[in-house]
């Protein structure tokens, strides 16, 4: 293992030299929607998105918010 990669890493490195070159663009979709999915939005982003929602008229009443959670 290499000192500038963790294991981790190498072994992410390992997998995409296995995949077929074809595959590369999917795979680097699928990679940057993970990342976006995981990686927290700063506070100021996430509050100008929900204002943004807001004044569009995307909301929900309160009383839908819990619709469909079975909390007990």
């Amino acid at each position: 293992m290499s000192a500038k990669y963790s294991a981790y890493e190498e072994h992410i490195i390992l997998e995409v030299k296995g995949v077929p070159e074809e595959y590369l663009p999917n795979l680097l979709q699928i990679v940057r929607l993970f990342r976006e999915s995981v990686v927290l939005k700063p506070a100021e982003a996430s509050f100008r998105n929900g204002w943004k929602e807001a004044l569009a008229g995307d909301t929900k009443p309160v009383s839908e918010l819990w619709d469909g959670i079975d909390a007990e």
